[in-house]
C-alpha cells in the first residue's frame, strides 16, 4: 500500500469532528467546530459550499445516494437534512436529548438514522413531510457512537460495549459483548464482518453472524479521543487514525502493520474514511484533511 500526500487542505473549520466521501468519491464533506459544514472537491482542493445551520459543534454528516441531499448531526442536539445545490436547510429533526454524535442514510436515502449521547437511535422519514421520529431504538445502555444502515439492518455501536444489529426483516435484535467501549464500528465490503474500534486501542475485527473475534490490530493510540477506522476500497487493508499523528495500516489477514502515514506529532487523526473504489482515503487531524493514494490517481472528474 504504498500511498502519497495527493492534498492537503486547510478547512478553516476550527476542529474537523468528520469527513466523508460522497457516495462515488468524487466530492467529500467536512462538519467541524465553527458550526459548519463543507463541501470540497478534495482532488483539485476546492471549496465547493457551505452549510450554516447548526447552533454547536456539527459531529457528523452523511451524503444521499443521489448527491441531492446532506444530513447532519450535531452538538445542538438537532439533525438537519440540507440540499446540496442551495446550501438552505430542507428540515430540522429534534427528538433527541443530548448531543447527536452520528447519522447515517439507508441506501435509497428515504430513511435516516441518528445516535445520541442520550443512548437512543432515531429513524427518520426523509421522503414525507412528517417530523416526528419513525421509530426510536432504546436498547443501548450509553452513548451511540456509530450508526451503519443496509437495505435490512441497522447495526449500531455504543459506549455500552456493544455491537447491536436489528434485522428488520426478522424483526429481531442481536447484540454481541465486545468488553470495550466502541468509537467506531463499520461493515466489510461482504457484509459479513464488522470492523470496530474501542478505547483500549485495539481494533477488532467480528464475524457479523456468530459474533466471533477474527483478528485483532495494534500499535496506535486513541487515548480518550474517539478514533475511527475503516477497510479500504478492497477489504486488504484496515486504516486507522491514532493520537500520535499517524495513520496506521495493517494487512487485514496477518494483522502486521504495514506502513504508517505521518500528519505530523503534535496533531491527533481523529477521522478516516476510504475511497468507495479507488486507491485513497481522506484523513482528519486539526482543522486540515489530506488525500492519500496512489500517484496518478489525483484526477477524479468534474
Amino acid at each position: 500500500m504504498d500511498y502519497s500526500l495527493l492534498q492537503k487542505i486547510d478547512c478553516k473549520q476550527g476542529a474537523i469532528r468528520a469527513v466523508r466521501f460522497n457516495v462515488d468519491g468524487e466530492y467529500c464533506l467536512t462538519c467541524g467546530s465553527d458550526k459548519k459544514i463543507k463541501l470540497w472537491n478534495p482532488h483539485r482542493g476546492v471549496h465547493l459550499k457551505t452549510y450554516s445551520g447548526h447552533g454547536n459543534d456539527v459531529l457528523d454528516v452523511c451524503g444521499s445516494c443521489d448527491s441531492d441531499r446532506i444530513i447532519s448531526a450535531g452538538a445542538d442536539k438537532s439533525v438537519i437534512l440540507w440540499d446540496v445545490a442551495t446550501g438552505q436547510p430542507i428540515r430540522r429533526f429534534r427528538g433527541h436529548t443530548g448531543r447527536v454524535h452520528c447519522v447515517s442514510f439507508n441506501e435509497e436515502s428515504t430513511m435516516a438514522c441518528s445516535g445520541s449521547l442520550d443512548n437512543s437511535v432515531i429513524l427518520w422519514d426523509i421522503k414525507s413531510n412528517r417530523y416526528d421520529p419513525v421509530q426510536v431504538l432504546k436498547e443501548a445502555k450509553d452513548c451511540i457512537t456509530k450508526v451503519v444502515v443496509t437495505d435490512h439492518e441497522i447495526i449500531t455501536a455504543s459506549l455500552d460495549c456493544r455491537i447491536r444489529r436489528y434485522d428488520i426483516r426478522m424483526c429481531q435484535i442481536f447484540c454481541d459483548f465486545v468488553g470495550e467501549p466502541i468509537t467506531s464500528a463499520t461493515l466489510t465490503r461482504d457484509s459479513q464482518c464488522y470492523l470496530i474500534s474501542c478505547t483500549d486501542s485495539v481494533i477488532r475485527l467480528l464475524e457479523k453472524d456468530s459474533g466471533e473475534l477474527l483478528s485483532e490490530y495494534q500499535g496506535h493510540s486513541t487515548k480518550d479521543f474517539s478514533i475511527e477506522s475503516c477497510l479500504d476500497q478492497s477489504d486488504t487493508y484496515v486504516l486507522s487514525g491514532s493520537t500520535d499523528g499517524n495513520v496506521y495500516c495493517w494487512d487485514l489477514v496477518s494483522s502486521a502493520v504495514k506502513t504508517k502515514y505521518n500528519h505530523g506529532q503534535s496533531l491527533v487523526v481523529s477521522s478516516i474514511i476510504c475511497h468507495p473504489t479507488k486507491s485513497q482515503f481522506l484523513s482528519a487531524a486539526g482543522q486540515t484533511i489530506s488525500l492519500w493514494g496512489e500517484k496518478g490517481s489525483e484526477d477524479s472528474g468534474d
